[in-house]
């Protein structure tokens, strides 16, 4: 009776505890104990706050009876709601604010997959999803599996052998054939306490060892290439087949120098307009960030419009289309994310031949490193104000502004550049 969860096996536990299954029969159907399944489900759920259809995240007692309006003065967004207590802001400005906590999240059996009043809840809710379970995990074995797990006096006794004879000139192996008995670890486990900084001595200090050529290391982070079930090319054409009125999105990466900062661009196909944010490394993580902050400059109405259906390439750093796809609050689903086939960017050439244009700005083998974003939105102005024949001589921008509007291109920092002072060249950046 093992007490590690296979991926099938959370997605099970998420559906009994849908269905209100005890943990002893949720036990019983998985061959695990009992205390197995609570254990599980205590450190692995998540806490979510999140409302229900037509009323946002509001966890105050006194949201029923609720009268207050302008509690967030002058600068409100949503005039047209009657009170306060429909905003979604209304616990964080409101100076009356009591929180309501729900005890059932602390009895067994600790979440809310099950709970009758969910569809009719606006508190935190503690949510057991199968996915986040099994990533979070996954993490937590691999911090406990790293690290080196020595006292600080094991460290100290073994410094006060090995420094002092390093320092004269001897090589580890002589110091380990030597001292074998006295030192009761390996060879390699020495080696890697140098590495480690661990003692008084240092790399350099081994002759021969700083003559060697670093070995190749494997990147840490491997692709999950089961996110892309369902999302590969065959299923995007499919999807397009069924809704032949949607705009497609590219996104792709723009790479500076390597190890530097580099972009996220994002490409409109129907009226050619150009997005990029500059980011510090090209993770996933930063990929999320710039979908969650787009999402909470649009709102969620025009984000859903704006971005559809996104394709991509098999890039590691968009190997998490589900934080891309989906948000904290409802309407919880805000694109969706399908991938080109390997070795196929013709499958996304717009965006491919649109890097064209930054590359005239900044041409390959050129670090982004000094570059800030105000440095980024400059050089997207002008070439979002060049005008394109395919567009029936018009730019981006004018197009993008006759389909959606002036306004959202404001909130997307994008602003129009006089056709005179348009400048494609690498001095446009240069200060």
């Amino acid at each position: 009776m093992t007490k590690f969860f296979t991926y099938e096996e959370r997605l099970d536990l998420q559906k009994f505890l849908k269905e209100c299954l005890s943990f002893k029969e949720i036990s019983r159907r998985l061959d695990k104990n009992p205390t197995t399944i609570s254990r599980e489900v205590r450190k692995y759920s998540s806490q979510i706050a999140t409302g229900y259809p037509g009323f946002p995240f509001n966890a105050c007692k006194n949201r029923f009876n609720c009268r207050m309006k302008k509690v967030c003065g002058r600068e409100c967004s949503r005039k047209s709601d009657i009170y306060c207590k429909l905003c979604s802001s209304c616990n964080s400005n409101c100076p009356e604010f009591v929180e309501e906590v729900c005890t059932a999240r602390f009895r067994v059996p600790y979440t809310c997959n099950g709970c009758e009043t969910i569809g009719k809840c606006t508190l935190l809710k503690n949510i057991y999803d199968a996915e986040h379970a099994h990533i979070k995990s996954h993490e937590l074995i691999s911090q406990s599996r790293s690290g080196l797990c020595v006292s600080e006096d094991e460290i100290s006794r073994l410094n006060k052998i090995i420094s002092p004879l390093v320092q004269k000139g001897q090589s580890v192996n002589q110091i380990y054939i030597n001292h074998q008995d006295e030192l009761m670890c390996s060879e390699k486990t020495i080696y890697n306490y140098i590495d480690a900084c661990l003692f008084d001595v240092r790399n350099i200090d081994l002759p021969r060892k700083v003559k060697f050529r670093q070995r190749y290391k494997k990147p840490d982070f491997k692709v999950d290439k089961g996110c892309r079930i369902g999302r590969n090319y065959e299923a995007f054409r499919a999807f397009m087949d069924k809704n032949l009125d949607t705009a497609v999105v590219q996104m792709d990466s723009v790479i500076g120098s390597k190890g530097g900062k580099c972009l996220l661009t994002i490409h409109f196909v129907e009226c050619s307009l150009m997005l990029a944010f500059l980011r510090d490394a090209n993770t996933s993580k930063s990929v999320i960030n710039v979908f969650n902050q787009l999402d909470k400059v649009l709102e969620e109405t025009v984000f859903n419009r704006l971005f559809p259906v996104i394709l991509t390439d098999n890039g590691s750093e968009f190997s998490n289309p589900k934080a891309i796809e989906y948000r904290q609050t409802i309407p919880y689903q805000r694109t969706s994310v399908f991938y080109c086939d390997a070795g196929s960017p013709y499958q996304k050439g717009a965006i491919e031949v649109n890097h064209e244009l930054i590359r005239r700005v900044l041409p390959k083998g050129t670090s982004f490193n000094n570059l800030s974003q105000e440095d980024i939105n400059l050089m997207m102005n002008h070439i979002n104000s060049y005008k394109r024949k395919k567009l029936n001589n018009r730019s981006p921008y004018e197009t993008f502004s006759f389909y959606h509007g002036e306004e959202v291109l404001h909130k997307l920092g994008c602003a129009p550049v006089a056709a005179s002072d348009i400048m494609l060249k690498p001095k446009l950046l240069k200060k």
